[in-house]
């Protein structure tokens, strides 16, 4: 009788057991739930989007003093900028990356103009 009675608690145990656990897994799949938890993981992206823009601008702000404290830009007013530098390669003071060779003619790639 004790057996008995035992294999029939631990199977009706086991039933509710397994009742909850089918029951929160169904609730977890309605479409209410489902969005509330898309809802959830877009909130947490946007947090973690704004918080990586935040350090990039701090990272930026950073960047923009150290460069400023390389080029003299960030000295008081009336102190002397930096000597132009000199590229070794070519011997002759920096251009921008316009500026023409003096060796080639001048070549427009728009197609535009008149030809």
């Amino acid at each position: 009788m004790f057996r008995r009675t035992f294999w029939f608690t631990a199977g009706a145990a086991a039933g509710v057991w397994a009742t909850t656990k089918v029951n929160r897994k169904i609730q977890q799949l309605t479409p209410e739930s489902l969005a509330a938890q898309a809802a959830g993981r877009a909130v947490d992206a946007g947090h973690r989007l704004r918080e990586f823009a935040l350090d990039v601008r701090a990272g930026m702000i950073q960047r923009e003093e150290e460069l400023g404290e390389a080029l003299g830009t960030n000295a008081p007013p009336g102190t002397e900028l930096p000597a132009q530098r000199v590229r070794p390669a070519l011997g002759g003071p920096a251009r921008g990356p316009r500026a023409a060779h003096p060796n080639r003619p001048h070549t427009s790639y728009n197609r535009n103009e008149d030809h």
